[in-house]
């Protein structure tokens, strides 16, 4: 009954799906604690699926393939944090000497302006580069951050494990709800979503490691310290385009200006930077994915700015992602297919140019 008034009232209707919308996003902000390993583990399951039907079509049981799958996943996540974890404990090891070589680096600027400029500078701008307890601090939040998400993580995997064992029943599931075959057009879109999202997915994990790696081998053939955390940085930040590229090359730039202390040294590691981010970001990932995984550059920083909002860190990490999900899934859906177009990257063609062009290859 209330579909039908708005039918016939276009701004109840629009009132209608606002109220929607604010209950939608206050929902997803109230249960972050549970969408978000969710979320997570969703992405991680999507990932493996291909690998857990591997093991299936090689005829090992249902349960010990889910088992080696989740198994794999920990390893892999586990490596990653250890030395993720000691890159960050030798860090902190050495904050003490950036602040002393920070001061030397102050001191001498200072001495260079006095003797430049002919005044004592010192004696009219106190100049503090860098308040030590503020950094220690800094990075005693960022390894809070970390402890809670290792906090999170057997939830995660435990979340994981359930997905990927219902996976092989799910389709049947889902078609007992509809009341339609299997050979129905439900099982097909369901495919082609999830077919989408583990080639997104896998496609962008593939282009952050790559990144990762080149950067991390970068850092490393230009002298800086802590080559492998600078890597992983990069490599979760990939992510989050354009934004987190930015953020990746903030303390390898920091630490040029540290170890070295010339702009010249900085620049190189610049420019290397931009360089990866620019292969691998700008020609690389589109061309493997296409025009119609694409978001455009305000969609992306929108998403970045409401998924930091409502999960925090993590979902500012995860934003990226979660939108190209929600869009594929409203490309596969019929009646909502036009909020789609408006996140993508360009308009679709025409209908007159799109049947031009099918006759031309024809």
């Amino acid at each position: 009954m209330i579909f039908d008034r708005t039918e016939q009232n276009p701004g109840a209707r629009l009132l209608f799906i606002l109220a929607c919308l604010v209950v939608v996003v206050y929902g997803l902000r109230f249960a972050a604690p549970v969408l978000l390993p969710s979320a997570m583990a969703l992405f991680l399951a999507v990932l493996s699926l291909p690998v857990m039907l591997r093991l299936l079509h090689y005829k090992v049981p249902a349960g010990l393939a889910t088992i080696i799958t989740v198994l794999a996943n920990v390893a892999v996540v586990g490596l990653l944090i250890l030395l993720a974890s000691q890159s960050v404990s030798d860090f902190q090891n050495s904050l003490d000497r950036y602040v002393v070589v920070l001061q030397d680096r102050q001191d001498s600027l200072t001495t260079w302006l006095e003797a430049t400029t002919g005044f004592e500078i010192s004696d009219y701008i106190t100049i503090d580069l860098i308040d030590p307890n503020a950094v220690v601090d800094f990075v005693g939040g960022a390894v809070g951050r970390v402890a809670q998400f290792l906090g999170t993580t057997f939830l995660v995997f435990l979340i994981m494990a359930f997905m990927l064992g219902e996976a092989t029943v799910f389709p049947q599931k889902f078609h007992f709800i509809l009341g339609e075959s299997p050979s129905g057009g439900a099982e097909d879109r369901l495919t082609k979503v999830v077919t989408e999202v583990q080639t997104y997915l896998g496609i962008k994990t593939m282009v952050s490691l790559m990144t990762g790696l080149t950067l991390g081998l970068w850092a490393y053939v230009m002298g800086l310290e802590f080559p492998v955390l600078l890597g992983m940085m990069a490599f979760v930040l990939n992510y989050v385009p354009t934004v987190g590229s930015i953020i990746a090359a903030v303390p390898a730039v920091f630490l040029s200006l540290v170890l070295f202390g010339t702009p010249t040294h900085a620049l190189l590691v610049s420019v290397g930077y931009v360089t990866v981010n620019l292969l691998f970001g700008q020609i690389l990932e589109p061309s493997l994915m296409g025009r119609r995984l694409g978001l455009s550059t305000l969609v992306v920083i929108l998403s970045l700015l409401f998924w930091g909002w409502a999960w925090g860190p993590l979902g500012a990490l995860l934003s990226v992602p979660l939108t190209v999900i929600v869009k594929i899934w409203l490309e596969n859906t019929p009646d909502l297919r036009w909020v789609a177009i408006l996140l993508d990257k360009k308009p679709p063609l025409m209908p007159a140019a799109a049947d031009l062009s099918f006759e031309e290859d024809d």
